[in-house]
């Protein structure tokens, strides 16, 4: 029975629908059946009449099938053994609003980006799976270097992985030779794992037995998989380039050394009602409703900076037995975009303005970001790190929070507090330094590989200004009439008419609207819903009314991360995490188990049909009319 958990949506849809036509196919035979055959009785001798007429004539019916038949053969599947793999690496920027994040999940109400490659992969026969319909990129030596979570976009993700190649296969090595090269060659029709490596040049190459052919070029000459790619996938996800030679036992996980995040949003957050409808402030010290403090955001992001523990700014994932929360922290900071102004003069009116007098006379709203590089994050761990600069931003906490936060010793348990909302952010870049022979072979990405854990040593990660060390091939640069941009600048151009027009509305609107004018029921205003209520910006299209405002450091905390572990463990059958974790192959473990329990799960299933089965075939036989024989001869 075929493991339907791992398929596409695609290939889901694809195969109820075949079974549909099964079906009906199936009940019309059966409804037609009897009619047949009486139909197949008296026309019997009509067709005697007639067999002969038909001899040596071919129906409609047959021509069509015909052709149709000559269609497949020309459709005739590629043969992965004529074809050379190389690994290869892909640049590529998505943006993930529509997308249940970047690794697949099989039961998500969303595609993932994950999902969508694998469907382009498989039509664009860089890969040969034994079953395409199913999400594996297990045989391919496939590596992703950030996993994006839903909503999450990026500009920099960067995967590895092994791909179907131009080079030619020498001739000895069709007929079942192999040499040992740089370029692989892939092994039996539809097999998932390719063979060892072959050699740049052929044995006959060398005897000189046939004219030396040009040199094949691994760059001009290759497939192009930036192109061959972006034709076939939606147009929110772009192929941006490919590195054709990438460093020894490299990576996309492991062997990057800095990832680059960026949180957008914007000043005001969000719509600030006139200074004459609000009263007196909901909290002490507050900032006008919907405007941001970027200096004091600036100062406490600075506080990130360095080698921290990071538990109070993540989310606990168990499954993982996570100990170590130390995070180096390259740099962090509040930056306006210069080039992203909608001009809504609406903001500077003395009404909507804070009253502090540092707000002068500008372009509002402006756009600014979080930008935060480092070496490696915890989950969700960006998300929590703006949720409480967008606190410290409105006034409602102090910057000294992020040190109070940052402070496990004093501070074990995390507060109970919502992190920022998901499309804002950004995977900006992935930087891969070229690194000598000792730091290749550290084994921080050598144990990483073997046990597939995040394994690293930020106490060694003191290098905080890394280059890019991939020799990476942009599509741009190969192509003179720059297909990607042009492509990109349909899908920017839909979307910027879209916000000029939401923009023209909105300043419409807000000009029209007097913000001098006293509130004709100032009565009625004090018993608003709502009134008493702050807003909390926590990244998303509006402020959430949460009530009367309480401190992070008052609120009630979640559980340490010993205990969540523990928890988990137990679950497992262990008696804590740390038993849990003294074997090094725990997740293996894990998995055996689970397997096992299905296993007999299935077995013991399977047995009580049997049961129920031979129970079922005793009662016939006990309900059958017994025949007796009499041997009296009477």
């Amino acid at each position: 029975m075929a493991d339907y958990v791992r398929w596409t949506k695609d290939s889901l849809i694809e195969r109820v629908k075949q079974l549909e036509d099964e079906l009906k196919q199936q009940q019309s035979a059966a409804a037609h059946a009897a009619a047949d055959a009486a139909a197949a009785v008296s026309a019997s001798s009509a067709a005697a009449a007639h067999a002969h007429a038909l001899l040596g004539k071919r129906t409609k019916q047959e021509k069509a099938d015909s052709k149709l038949r000559a269609k497949d053969r020309k459709k005739k599947p590629l043969d992965p053994a004529k074809y050379s793999t190389r690994l290869v690496a892909l640049k590529l920027a998505y943006l993930g609003k529509n997308y249940n994040g970047f690794e697949y999940q099989p039961c998500g109400t969303l595609p993932t980006i994950e999902e969508e490659l694998w469907k382009a992969l498989v039509r664009s026969c860089l890969v040969f799976p034994n079953k395409p319909e199913e999400v594996n990129f297990m045989p391919y030596e496939y590596a992703k270097c950030g996993r994006t979570d839903r909503g999450v976009s990026a500009f920099g993700q960067v995967i590895s992985l092994r791909l179907r190649s131009n080079r030619p296969v020498p001739s000895d090595e069709l007929a079942g030779g192999q040499e040992n090269g740089n370029v692989d060659a892939v092994g039996a029709a539809g097999g998932d794992k390719p063979t060892t490596n072959h050699a740049a040049v052929s044995k006959k190459e060398k005897s000189g037995a046939k004219p030396a052919k040009a040199a094949w070029d691994p760059i001009t000459d290759e497939i192009q998989y930036c192109k061959v790619l972006n034709r076939l996938l939606p147009p929110d996800i772009r192929i941006l380039a490919w590195c054709p030679d990438p460093p020894a036992n490299f990576s996309a996980r492991f062997s990057c050394r800095e990832r680059q995040y960026r949180y957008f949003f914007t000043q005001p957050a969000f719509p600030p009602a006139p200074s004459n409808f609000e009263g007196k402030p909901r909290t002490a010290g507050a900032m006008k409703d919907g405007w941001l403090d970027i200096d004091a955001m600036r100062k406490a992001a600075k506080m990130f900076e360095g080698l921290h523990d990071f538990r109070n700014f993540c989310k606990i994932d168990p499954t993982k037995q996570i100990t170590n929360f130390m995070r180096r922290v390259f740099e962090s900071d509040i930056v306006e975009v210069d080039d992203a102004n909608t001009v809504m003069p609406y903001f500077n009116h003395h009404q909507i303005k804070p009253s502090n007098g540092d707000y002068p006379d500008a372009m509002y709203p402006k756009v600014y970001y979080f930008h935060v590089r480092g070496s490696a994050f915890l989950w969700h761990q960006i998300r929590h790190m703006v949720a409480i600069l967008f606190l410290i931003g409105q006034g409602l906490e102090k910057p000294a929070l992020v040190a109070d936060l940052l402070d496990a010793t004093a501070q074990p348990r995390k507060p109970n507090f919502l992190m920022a909302d998901e499309v804002p952010l950004v995977l900006w870049d992935c930087i891969f330094p070229k690194l000598d022979a000792a730091a290749t072979a550290a084994p921080t990405a050598a144990e990483g590989l073997a046990l597939d854990e995040d394994v690293h040593d930020p106490e060694t990660e003191a290098n905080t200004e890394l280059e890019d060390g991939v020799d990476w091939v942009w599509l741009a640069e190969a192509s003179p009439k720059n297909d990607l941009v042009n492509q990109l600048w349909e899908f920017w151009r839909e979307k910027k008419i879209d916000e000029l027009l939401a923009s023209k509305l909105l300043n419409c609107v807000a000009v029209n609207a007097d913000p001098d004018r006293p509130p004709a029921h100032r009565a009625a205003a004090k018993k608003q819903k709502g009134a008493n209520s702050q807003r909390i910006f926590e990244g998303g299209d509006s402020g959430r009314m949460m009530g009367i405002y309480m401190p992070v450091l008052k609120r009630p905390s979640q559980a340490s991360v010993e205990e969540i572990n523990d928890k988990w463990a137990q679950s497992k059958g262990y008696a804590n995490g740390e038993e849990l974790t003294r074997n090094k192959f725990w997740r293996t473990a894990i998995r055996e188990a689970k397997e096992a329990a299905d296993e007999a799960k299935e077995a013991a299933i399977e047995a009580k049909k049997a049961a129920l089965q031979a129970n079922k075939t005793a009662i016939n036989k006990s309900s059958e009319p017994r025949v007796v024989v009499n041997t009296s001869g009477e």
